[in-house]
């Protein structure tokens, strides 16, 4: 069954990146995941249940990213990682796009319902968890605080890229800017 609930997951991400929150039914989930109708209201007794999930999911999934990009914990010397970084930023603008939109859309809606701002905190800090040690290998003196800086800044290129997107981005020139302003010199 937990694939199923994972079949559930992946359907009501792409509805919430591809449709917005208004769209986010139990009915538009169990038909765009192919199951049962009812399904998804097993899986999760509430709407809000259902956006947690949603919130856990896309961590879960973006974690999945980070590892798949970069072996941990190093993950070699600044440019490696600027070129990881660079590849994820990619990513998050092709393949994994809805997701992209999914959590920028959730992290709107979060203005209005204070209730998914946890959520969605409890994920952003487990990535710096995750990040957080790379700088450090690197040098930084503060590896967290740089790491919020660095998610700071790649949070609002890609959140760029996805509403307003230009031609020929390139998002390494920025990420080696950041890197040279948070690492010391070799």
């Amino acid at each position: 069954m937990a694939g199923r609930r994972e079949q559930v997951l992946d359907a009501a991400v792409e509805i919430v990146g591809t449709g917005g929150l208004r769209r986010l039914t139990y009915q538009a989930v169990d038909t765009a995941a192919g199951v049962p109708n009812g399904t998804t209201s097993n899986h999760f007794r509430s709407r809000d249940l259902l956006v947690a999930g949603v919130v856990d999911h896309l961590e879960a999934l973006d974690t999945r990213d980070w590892e798949h990009f970069a072996a941990l914990p190093s993950p070699g010397g600044p440019e490696a990682l600027a070129e990881t970084l660079t590849s994820l930023v990619h990513h998050a603008l092709g393949p994994a796009r809805h997701r992209t939109a999914a959590r920028y859309t959730l992290v709107l809606e979060a203005l209005a319902r204070p209730a998914i701002r946890g959520p969605l905190s409890r994920a952003q800090a487990s990535l710096i968890t995750l990040m957080s040690p790379w700088l450090e290998a690197l040098g930084s003196p503060t590896p967290v605080a740089h790491c919020r800086t660095l998610f700071d800044y790649l949070d609002g290129v890609i959140f760029h890229q996805v509403t307003l997107p230009t031609e020929d981005f390139d998002p390494s020139p920025g990420i080696r800017t950041v890197l040279a302003a948070t690492l010391p010199p070799a």
